[in-house]
């Protein structure tokens, strides 16, 4: 049987309000954090463990396969078995994971912890958009808090690049895996209090033969990028990719609406047009983040701790902008704000491209910034398209399906713009053709989502005018 979620956007007073929604963004700042202080570490944990890129990608790409491989799951035990349940599980795997990574002895044991940190995040985050979904029902009032949600992202890259660096310079890159922590324990012992428990288990059923050939699809998929110089390899991995997804799709239409996946959902144009850009959104960022401190660490161009802060001006535009997206969506409609925001992150990506000659940080920064304010424009109203597209029912499965789409446009972004700069030498030439394809991904994005996302509601200022 359901869970009927309470309306904590009109029925619950200011305090719960708050209480409820800081919960919720505790989890985007774990996942986040996590991520952009170990893309600051790369080089350091490099040279402890005598490692190359190829072998370092996979402590950034560990996190985010099984990140992205688990999301379906995450959201379907969510579903199943109850949203708050599923979250203060996700926020425990993330506690003991940071201790395991802060003592690995070995990179594969370092490759395995953070892999275990990705199963942590694949149980948190569907489960904190999905309760967005539930428990702010009015569209207006959801906006704004996705909103606030999505502006955790840019606040996490505010917080940790900066702390990040610090650490690395001060007590060595172990350090940075503490980080994340406190803030993983702090939302175990919130979301008792903070969150209403929610579920939608009827006709659900975990589906163990769509998880283990999705899975087998994106490990694949991914593992082609990073070995794409193995030839017999990678095309090896591309045919198994290939089969395993077709037995995936195979067997989610015959479960029908009791699929991991239900395809039905797939038929909502606005849906299919939120995960596209959204894939393609982070494609570029994913890639740019792991390749610029790299890039500036490996030329001595900046320290870990420079280029922790240099990427600052990028995480502040983020989070300063990414609160009024819901004022923009409501004006200018989901594609505008939408397709607009992608397009203003490829123009940043590009401009950085073509500048990465005179590896002039001034110049860089104007495309970081340009990145940033793309990423505050999109990112909510994309998360919204998705989960507003569906039933509340639905509602996990949704979040779950998005922010696969963002981990598989991200994990894509690290292998395949990490190999594009490794087959160009590296450093000018390198940076200049990876984020060259990367701003290019992200224009065809935009361009899909101006073509494919309707709104299902007419912005703001299109009912004034018929008024």
């Amino acid at each position: 049987m359901a869970t009927a979620p309470y309306d904590v956007a009109h029925n619950a007073p200011p305090r719960a309000t708050r209480l409820t929604l800081a919960t919720l963004c505790m989890a985007v700042l774990i996942a986040q954090i996590d991520t952009s202080v170990v893309n600051l570490a790369v080089r350091p944990i490099g040279h402890y463990f005598h490692a190359g890129i190829a072998s370092l990608q996979w402590v950034v790409d560990g996190y985010n396969l099984v990140y992205a491989i688990l999301l379906l799951t995450g959201g379907l035990l969510a579903d199943l078995y109850g949203r708050r349940r599923v979250f203060m599980v996700g926020a425990a795997v993330f506690a003991v994971t940071s201790f395991l990574s802060t003592f690995a002895p070995s990179l594969l044991f370092l490759v395995a912890a953070r892999a275990l940190a990705g199963a942590g995040a694949a149980l948190l985050l569907p489960a904190s958009l999905a309760t967005v979904r539930v428990v702010w029902t009015d569209p207006v009032s959801r906006g704004r808090a996705l909103g606030i949600w999505a502006a955790c992202n840019g606040l996490a890259f505010v917080v940790g690049p900066a702390l990040g660096g610090f650490l690395i310079g001060h007590f060595g890159w172990r350090s940075i895996f503490l980080v994340v922590a406190p803030v993983a324990i702090a939302t175990l012992l919130l979301a008792p209090r903070a969150l209403p428990e929610s579920s939608d288990p009827k006709d659900r059923h975990f589906d163990a033969g769509g998880q283990i050939f999705g899975a087998l699809a994106l490990a694949g998929l991914v593992a082609a990028a990073i070995a794409w110089r193995q030839t017999p390899v990678a095309a090896a991995l591309i045919v198994g990719a290939g089969l395993a997804l077709a037995l995936f799709l195979r067997i989610e239409r015959h479960r029908g609406a009791a699929a991991l996946v239900p395809l039905d959902l797939m038929r909502a144009r606005l849906f299919r047009g939120a995960l596209t850009a959204t894939a393609g959104m982070t494609f570029g960022m994913y890639g740019a983040i792991f390749l610029m401190p790299l890039f500036w660490i490996t030329e001595g161009a900046l320290t870990p701790m420079g280029a922790g802060l240099a990427l600052m001006p990028m995480a502040l535009v983020f989070t300063l902008v990414s609160p009024l997206s819901g004022a923009l969506t409501a004006r200018f409609g989901q594609r505008v704000a939408a397709a607009g925001g992608v397009a203003v992150i490829g123009c940043g990506l590009l401009e950085i491209s073509l500048t990465a000659h005179s590896a002039s940080l001034p110049e860089t920064e104007i495309g970081l910034v340009l990145a940033g304010l793309g990423m505050g424009f999109a990112t909510g109203p994309l998360m919204g398209a998705a989960v507003g597209a569906v039933s509340q029912a639905r509602s996990g499965t949704a979040a779950s399906l998005i922010n696969v789409a963002r981990m598989i446009g991200g994990t894509l972004g690290v292998a395949i713009l990490g190999a594009v700069f490794t087959a160009a030498g590296g450093g000018s030439p390198g940076l200049f053709w990876a984020l060259g394809l990367g701003g290019g991904v992200q224009l065809c994005a935009a361009a899909w989502a101006q073509a494919a996302m309707r709104d299902r509601n007419p912005p703001a200022r299109q009912v004034a005018q018929r008024s």
